[in-house]
């Protein structure tokens, strides 16, 4: 059978090619086997929460899981299909529970359907626990044990329960939400066919901001866009809805709403690495708050600047919460976040929350009057100016050209990039090279799918196209 690999978050795959309910049964069988391992019968009895997403299938693969857990005697508080991750995540915390496990394959094409695990913080495990769960995934379907669901039910061992409640009430903890409501904002809302249909509207309902939400629908293939994840040009179609009904700023969450996306108030779209940095922004300065800021090495320079003028620390991690989440909890850190959209706060838990994410930003806005192309402005005044940013994603055609390029990028050292002077070269995930203007180019193989990644921030709007480029010839995309 399929030997399963736990990548940048979990384990991803084809539905019904490599993502089956056997294989299912296996990665559950697996954490089953670790937890009974790592911790001690009366903490294992706490329970683990199950949950997942919209995607094809979704609340059957839970409720595979949840049957190999109660098998095992391990009780399953289960939310089942429809469920955000962050609200799973929160679930672990609110419940006491040990851990939690997650069918989602996140912003994934379609076609796919994935595996997430947390630890009793409702944050992603590290690498080496990972490699221990992998390491006990039964070859076959032997080693697996499974309980019919309503037999779960029955004895106890699966608790059906509303995760709402607890999540809701932690959010105003966090955020004051009656004046968004009173604000008199326009706000647009894209999901993308995904778990955080409904929650930002009922969370600012019964004031004077309006709220329009499109893609709401529970719709599998999901329409009008590749796939759900909050970059152009997925969200094409939610910038233009927004357009139409001249909204304020455009909130974006991704398919399982873990990762936030931006609109302005022209309805052109906030790049993530901006939305980092505005965050940042909004607890160091506004907020007036200090903690450790902790950053994927994909991300924006911006934050070290800011980490700078605020006299706060600044860890730099791999790329995936699996390095972030861990970090944040040793350091305790104020926020966290990579590349992808995904931010996590400190005073909730080590988890991206695409939810509180969008209302901090709502939050920013009404506390500083400023609409998002002034907060842009504002951190642009901290910065030392703007800062550009893009992403290239490449199909890796082969296994053989993967290694190629491996080769070619571990051999590469360019004294010029664009014409600027690189100072230094990272390799602790994938190769960085760092620019003399304290911009970057990075090149990466995906985690989670057949991809190459070609990255660059710059202070030189002119320079980012070469810049670009050049990582594509380095790693043998494009010729010399």
């Amino acid at each position: 059978m399929l030997k399963i690999h736990f990548g940048t978050d979990g384990w991803r795959g084809k539905i019904a090619e490599d993502y089956t309910f056997d294989n299912v049964r296996r990665c559950a069988q697996g954490f089953a086997n670790y937890l009974k391992e790592h911790y001690a019968p009366e903490e294992v009895q706490r329970g683990v929460v199950v949950g997942g997403d919209r995607r094809f299938a979704s609340e059957d693969f839970t409720a595979a899981v949840a049957e190999v857990l109660a098998a095992n005697h391990i009780p399953v508080h289960f939310t089942g299909a429809s469920t955000p991750t962050p609200v799973i995540s929160y679930s672990v915390v609110a419940r006491h529970a040990i851990g939690a496990v997650n069918i989602t394959a996140s912003h994934n094409p379609p076609s796919d359907n994935g595996f997430k695990v947390r630890d009793p913080q409702g944050g992603a495990i590290a690498p080496a626990g990972l490699k221990a769960i992998e390491a006990r995934i039964p070859e076959d379907m032997t080693g697996v044990q499974r309980m019919k669901f309503d037999d779960g039910v029955d004895a106890g061992l699966i608790m059906p329960f509303d995760p709402k409640p607890a999540y809701v009430a932690q959010i105003q903890r966090l955020v004051d939400l009656q004046p968004l409501r009173d604000a008199g904002l326009v706000v647009a809302v894209e999901p993308m066919w995904g778990n955080g249909a409904g929650w930002l509207t009922e969370l600012l309902a019964g004031g004077s901001t309006q709220v329009y939400e499109t893609h709401s629908d529970r719709n599998p293939i999901f329409p009008e866009m590749k796939r759900p994840e909050p970059i152009p040009p997925n969200v094409d179609a939610g910038l233009a809805f927004a357009r139409a009904h001249h909204a304020d700023v455009v909130c974006i969450m991704d398919g399982d709403a873990d990762r936030c996306g931006l609109g302005d108030e022209h309805g052109q779209f906030v790049d993530q690495l901006r939305v980092f940095g505005l965050l940042a922004m909004y607890f160091l300065d506004i907020r007036g708050e200090r903690g450790p800021i902790v950053k994927s090495l994909n991300t924006t320079v911006m934050l070290n600047k800011l980490a700078e003028k605020f006299q706060v620390p600044i860890y730099e991690t791999g790329v995936g919460f699996k390095y972030i989440a861990p970090k944040m909890e040793e350091v305790h850190a104020l926020i966290g976040g990579e590349e992808s959209g995904g931010y996590a706060f400190g005073a909730h838990i080590p988890e991206r929350d695409g939810i509180l994410a969008n209302l901090f930003l709502l939050d920013l806005m009404v506390k500083t009057g400023l609409k998002p192309t002034q907060l842009l402005d504002r951190l642009f005044a901290m910065v030392g100016g703007p800062h550009y940013y893009h992403r290239i994603d490449t199909p890796l055609e082969s296994n053989a050209f993967k290694a190629q390029a491996k080769a070619r990028l571990d051999a590469a050292m360019p004294e010029r990039i664009a014409g600027l002077k690189v100072l230094e070269k990272v390799t602790i995930d994938g190769y960085k090279f760092i620019m003399e203007d304290g911009g970057w180019l990075t090149i990466r193989f995906s985690g989670t799918e057949p991809l190459i990644r070609v990255y660059a921030e710059t202070t030189h709007e002119d320079k980012l196209d070469a810049i670009l480029e050049a990582g594509l010839t380095m790693a043998g995309i494009h010729s010399e």
